[in-house]
């Protein structure tokens, strides 16, 4: 019996990727360009509510590749770019990462999970 490919058990490199991200870092961010430099409004208004909650995470750029880009998708089964993850939990995009800032739920999120000071 042969070790199954990537493509066998429904991985590839991309998916994995994002596997291993959400696995190593706290909060991840898969935007549309860099936080420093967001390359959409809804990453932009993102990446500004993490930045004002003064959390730490991580921004992968998604536009760096297109298997990355589909495979964010296909991972979460999610349509839209940007995705948040709080300790290997996906949260949402940029509409529910907004309405949870607006009713304090992101900041009890986040100093719950003892990612910033409550």
């Amino acid at each position: 019996m042969t070790a199954p490919t990537t493509t066998d058990a429904g991985s590839s490199p991309a998916l994995d990727f994002i596997a291993k991200t959400v696995a190593d870092n706290a909060v991840v961010l898969f935007m549309k360009g860099v936080p420093d430099q967001p390359r959409c409004g809804f990453s932009a208004v993102s990446v500004q509510i993490l930045d004002h909650l003064g959390v730490e995470f991580v921004g992968v750029d998604v536009l760096q590749d297109d298997e990355l880009r589909q495979g964010i998708k296909t991972f979460t089964d999610w349509p839209t770019i940007p995705q948040l993850y709080v300790k290997g939990e996906f949260i949402g995009g940029s509409d529910i990462i907004r309405e949870m800032f607006q009713s304090g739920e992101l900041k009890t999120l986040l100093a719950e999970q003892g990612l910033i000071a409550a």
